[in-house]
């Protein structure tokens, strides 16, 4: 196996293991939001989560690998903060706020690393892969773009709130 391949293998288990535990951690940002279009947007993404993971081990299939979590210490990190913020500020005015950039965080990592293994599938001849993660790149864009205005309408709610 040639070393980009065992790279595109090596982050296609840590991806997984990203949205697996994003999975995990989704319904409880829900709970934890004020505004009802974060938590509509929370559980929504649950079944767009449940969706990549499933395209994610049809990538596995496609190059003929069992699908294998691998510890990913940035998606651990991001959602231990999560957590933190949630303990922190979830009798504030701020917790959507707060809540959205744990949220922007993770998309994030996970469009740079679909991204990139796009770009190493093609580069492979993984083309039945890289179509997958197309798909999974296309929804994380649109969920981004969907906080990123959540962001503006939640935190102008927050500020007039803390004014009052």
């Amino acid at each position: 196996m040639n070393l980009l391949a065992q790279l595109f293998e090596a982050q296609l288990c840590r991806i997984y293991y990203a949205e697996k535990e994003t999975l995990k951690a989704l319904p409880k940002l829900a709970r934890a939001a004020k505004c009802e279009g974060l938590k509509v947007a929370f559980i929504y993404h649950i079944g767009q989560t449940a969706d990549q993971i499933e395209k994610l081990e049809k990538v596995f299939d496609s190059i003929a690998k069992i699908p294998r979590a691998v510890v990913c210490e940035a998606i651990a990190g991001m959602l231990e903060e999560g957590n933190d913020i949630i303990k922190q500020f979830e009798n504030s005015p701020c917790i959507d706020a707060a809540l959205i950039c744990v949220g922007r965080k993770v998309e994030h990592y996970e469009i740079a690393t679909y991204g990139c293994l796009i770009a190493w599938a093609k580069i492979l001849g993984y083309h039945s892969a890289a179509k997958f993660l197309v798909q999974i790149l296309d929804q994380e864009e649109i969920t981004d773009r969907e906080l990123t205005e959540l962001a503006e309408y939640v935190c102008n709610g927050a500020i007039e709130t803390e004014a009052a």
